[in-house]
């Protein structure tokens, strides 16, 4: 086969620097010259500024990400058979590390799995796609077309709704791609346990499978325990603690429609909302005016910072609702902490739970750092990839 002729980005001197450590993006700044006459979401060549080859990626001009790595090796062919063969690595390292006890996970984590801006998450035979760039986009029908080549899915249903599509200059997509247009509500499998899944109506792809392994590590912490579980969107965290022996675990939400899906996930398990309660609530408002302690209190909200303008207001939030947690964690109770904003880095958000128990005037011993499943590989040398950031904490 001959090798295909790409248009060509050429770096500035020395730009090439964080390509070279392995981080996956170029950024318009980055770039002298561009040859070729490429358009969005073309396929380029980038190269040094002496010409020496790089990688091959998407190319953006509307977007400060202009240049996203698809392979190092510069020879390469991006044909459908690329895409197969990538899809195929992918779902091997998931045959790795998903058992016979769980049938939701996810399949393509964009960056770390090799195709930028694509996910694909599995929920018991339906696939759910969400496309975010303008190259991915291009490349749309050999990536269905593999998932249903490989895969044998009994439905795929796209839900390309996002920021980074507006400024990839897409608009959005909402609807199924492959199979029969069904209710979109589904039952799925984590570990052994049930939960209901909407994954058109539902907030990302419908699940929040980033975080089934520390769900596993809570729900092993709670026999006996009193349970907190702030922003608990359908109680996935709760059946954990339910199921690990918790005398009583609250779930706390303020959408009615999470909250209604959160006692249909306790009962579907056998777990009785009479002893694990679903409360309807604002969470900073429960929390400045609850009276009840509580052994672990997880705080898992939705992304503060969705924009880097957002930042100063994010740190705020997250610092208020640790501090109000910590005042009704009883002593020697556990914290879980997280934050999904790519915006907070992992060393902020530190400072910020530091910052919330001194002025709580307590003490912290960390247990565990926490992140996303393996199900989510992210690449070393791409630290935005890091977007789950986790803090398991005992109140000493």
């Amino acid at each position: 086969m001959s090798t295909i002729v790409y248009p060509e980005i050429i770096l500035k001197k020395g730009r090439e620097a964080a390509l070279l450590r392995g981080h996956p993006w170029i950024f318009s700044g980055a770039i002298a010259a561009v040859k070729g006459n490429p358009g969005i979401g073309d396929i380029v060549l980038a190269k040094d500024s002496t010409g020496k080859p790089l990688a091959l990626g998407f190319y953006n001009p509307l977007t400060d990400i202009a240049f996203r790595v698809l392979t190092r090796k510069c020879e390469e062919n991006i044909s459908q058979y690329f895409w197969q063969a990538r899809l195929h690595a992918a779902y091997k390292l998931r045959q790795k590390i998903i058992d016979e006890q769980t049938n939701a996970y996810r399949l393509i984590n964009a960056e770390g799995d090799g195709f930028p801006g694509l996910i694909v998450d599995v929920y018991n035979g339906i696939l759910v796609v969400s496309i975010a760039t303008a190259g991915m986009e291009k490349q749309r029908n050999h990536i269905i077309n593999a998932l249903i080549s490989q895969l044998k899915p009994t439905r795929i249903y796209e839900k390309s709704e996002s920021r980074s599509r507006e400024l990839e200059g897409l608009g959005n997509r909402n609807g199924i791609l492959f199979g029969e247009n069904k209710n979109s509500a589904v039952e799925i499998m984590e570990n052994g346990l049930k939960f209901e899944v909407d994954f058109a109506a539902g907030q990302k792809t419908g699940f929040f499978l980033d975080q089934r392994i520390n769900r596993e590590k809570i729900g092993a912490l709670s026999k006996d325990a009193q349970v907190l579980n702030c922003f608990s969107y359908t109680a996935a965290f709760s059946v954990y603690c339910a199921e690990g022996g918790a005398k009583r675990v609250v779930s706390l939400d303020v959408s009615k429609s999470a909250c209604m899906t959160a006692r249909k996930n306790l009962h579907l398990n056998w777990f009785s909302t009479e002893n694990h309660p679903v409360v309807e609530a604002d969470v900073f408002t429960y929390l400045r005016n609850v009276q009840e302690n509580f052994s672990i209190i997880i705080l898992d909200p939705p992304a503060f910072a969705k924009e880097k303008k957002d930042v100063t207001t994010a740190t705020r939030g997250y610092k208020e609702i640790n501090l109000q947690a910590l005042k009704h964690l009883s002593a020697g109770g556990i914290l879980a902490a997280f934050s999904c904003s790519n915006f907070i880095d992992e060393d902020i958000f530190h400072r910020i739970v530091l910052a919330a128990a001194r002025d709580a005037g307590v003490d912290l011993a960390l247990l565990a750092r926490l992140e996303a499943g393996p199900d989510h590989p992210v690449l070393p040398g791409h630290p935005e990839g890091h977007y789950l950031k986790g803090l398991l904490l005992v109140k000493k």
